[in-house]
């Protein structure tokens, strides 16, 4: 295999894309996969002989016979959600990412508005807390005031009511790969949820009913026979969900930014925010949008969007935000986020290499070290410091 940086160097820049079974492309897949996750057991079994194991992948996608492996379903408690997530095996991982990267995001990526920051190469989650500090700096600027509303909108069990047949029509039109568009389908057909336990008229109008993934878990096993599936749901933590989560409200985003006009929006994933100076504005804006979500088979979450004043305390992406009188913004991190960080620096760091561990933390903390105080920093500074000593020690005692 010739080196993929020297060999992808310029194709991304000239939009053209390798096969999805293209073997520099499996190989970065495949390097992509391991990152993070290399001490994983099955990830390092198939790392000893990925070669063959890549080449066996690449003739099966050429030839439109690969089949994914039998998953595991587990419940993930994590940044104060509990979510029910599917672990796929590195083969179907290294497949889903070739099918993204090559293939999908390079098709849909050109109908994004600029403000949706999620699993954008070169914006994330930093990108989009950048863009609301712009967006509050220019609406002061224009105004020379700090009066004014800012709508937070937030879905209700998004992943799990992302309609199929709107998936698939969205990507239809976008997406030319025909080998990349036959496992797209495989993988949204195998997102869809077994519903043999519901009855002829729970099934009858299970699209209109909103699905819960949790609550699905409490279902038992034997009762889920095969004989019916409803076809919406996408598995979270599957990259093509990833893909599809960016894109599935794309007639959401066009119609404030293009139809309305709306300056200040952005979204990131199924959170986003509007900020104009009339709180009825907003009201009426809040109201279209629901009617374009319910066409799209999704919920507006009620209790959670709120449209709050700009001089008042709102959060917004795990960050407290203020804009006050003088054009300042006041921003905080969530404590919850440092407890919930500092109880996974204990459990990670006698299980993480060394330098995996220390990358991890301080990874985290350039992205955060801006929203916290003086003696947050410190706290979290000792903290890491402290589990490094008692790791060397268990290991010079072992």
């Amino acid at each position: 295999m010739v080196k993929t940086k020297h060999d992808a160097g310029g194709y991304d820049r000239t939009r053209c894309k390798h096969e999805i079974f293209n073997g520099n492309s499996l190989y970065e897949a495949y390097l992509k996969t391991q990152k993070g996750s290399s001490w994983k057991p099955q990830v390092q079994s198939f790392g000893m002989t990925y070669l063959l194991g890549l080449a066996k992948m690449q003739r099966e996608l050429n030839e439109r016979t690969y089949e994914f492996l039998p998953s595991t379903d587990f419940i993930l408690k994590e940044r104060g959600k509990t979510r029910a997530i599917r672990g796929e095996q590195v083969q179907d991982r290294i497949a889903k990412h070739v099918m993204c990267d090559e293939a999908l995001m390079p098709a849909i990526k050109k109908y994004l508005i600029y403000d949706n920051g999620a699993s954008v190469v070169g914006k994330g989650i930093t990108f989009t807390r950048k863009r609301i500090l712009t967006h509050l700096r220019r609406y002061y600027s224009e105004r020379k005031s700090n009066e004014g509303y800012i709508l937070l909108i937030d879905f209700s069990k998004y992943y799990d009511n992302l309609r199929h047949n709107k998936i698939l029509e969205l990507f239809d039109k976008r997406v030319e790969d025909e080998d990349a568009m036959w496992l797209f389908r495989k993988t949204v057909e195998q997102s869809q949820v077994d519903v043999s336990h519901l009855s002829d008229e729970e099934y009858a109008c299970c699209m209109d009913t909103m699905f819960n993934s949790l609550e699905y878990q409490e279902v038992p096993k034997e009762l889920l026979t095969g004989k019916r599936f409803m076809p919406k749901h996408m598995n979270i933590g599957d990259q093509a969900a990833q893909v599809v989560g960016i894109s599935y409200t794309i007639p959401i985003d066009n119609y404030i930014k293009i139809v309305k006009g709306v300056k200040f929006y952005a979204r990131y994933m199924d959170d986003s925010y509007v900020i104009h100076e009339s709180k009825e504005y907003l009201e009426q804006l809040l109201d279209e949008v629901d009617e374009i979500a319910k066409g799209l088979g999704i919920t507006i979450n009620r209790k959670k969007t709120r449209i709050c004043k700009l001089s008042d305390r709102w959060r917004f992406l795990q960050i407290q935000y203020s804009l006050t009188d003088t054009g300042r913004i006041v921003r905080k991190i969530n404590p919850k986020r440092l407890t919930a960080m500092r109880r996974k620096m204990k459990k990670l760091a006698s299980k993480l290499p060394e330098k995996e561990f220390e990358n991890f933390y301080r990874s985290w903390f350039r992205g955060c070290y801006k929203y916290m105080s003086k003696q947050q920093r410190e706290n979290m500074d000792h903290l890491f410091e402290k589990l490094k000593e008692e790791r060397d020690v268990h290991n010079h005692t072992v």
